[in-house]
């Protein structure tokens, strides 16, 4: 993966991230760092279901209505949302209107309670599919193994939208695999964070 360093503060950074200050914070404080809290999990699983078919800018745009739409992606919150709530969604200009991904997420919940009950918590179940140690290629694909096979075992749970190609975005957003380029100056950052993370068990 090649870097751009046509920023104003020269620093180098991964070739799809643009300018806009949104977009960067993304890349710089989010991206790649693990996580292994159950509630952003769980929003960073239903916003990739959301970007399907779309950019990740738009996304990222309508993040905050997404998080007021889906009470902060509260799992137990939404799990108990009903048809009322989901017309009510599908008007919501403050989200993608996308019947089918809205009743995924929903849909999503409570087989995330599920999995609560079963692994203790959605991190544990989660982090079992961490990608192996080692050097990544320069050009990650935009699936693996693992993503092949969580995203089956997903699927087999009742999850929806949950194909390998949005299961590894995931992964790579929560930090289940560091695909910065090794050009990046955040690249170093996230392996530190990687080896001081304690894994959810």
């Amino acid at each position: 993966m090649t870097v751009r360093t046509d920023f104003q503060d020269g620093l180098p950074r991964c070739a799809w991230v643009d300018h806009s200050q949104g977009y960067r914070d993304y890349h710089d404080l989010e991206w790649g760092r693990p996580v292994g809290d159950d509630r952003d999990l769980f929003e960073q699983l239903c916003l990739e279901g959301f970007q399907s078919g779309l950019s990740w800018r738009t996304i990222l745009d309508k993040r905050d209505g997404f998080r007021r739409a889906f009470a902060d992606f509260d799992i137990d919150k939404v799990a108990r949302y009903g048809a009322a709530r989901v017309e009510a969604l599908v008007a919501d200009a403050g989200i993608v209107r996308h019947r089918g991904k809205i009743e995924a997420v929903i849909n999503n919940a409570r087989r995330a309670q599920e999995m609560r009950a079963a692994h203790g918590s959605l991190g544990a179940y989660l982090w079992r599919y961490e990608a192996p140690a080692g050097p990544r290629a320069e050009q990650p694909a935009s699936v693996s193994a693992q993503s092949l096979a969580l995203s089956k075992d997903l699927k087999k749970l009742g999850w929806k939208f949950v194909g390998p190609t949005t299961v590894y975005a995931f992964m790579q957003a929560v930090g289940m695999v560091n695909d910065h380029s090794p050009g990046c100056h955040h690249h170093a950052e996230c392996e530190q964070a990687r080896a001081r993370f304690v894994r959810p068990a």
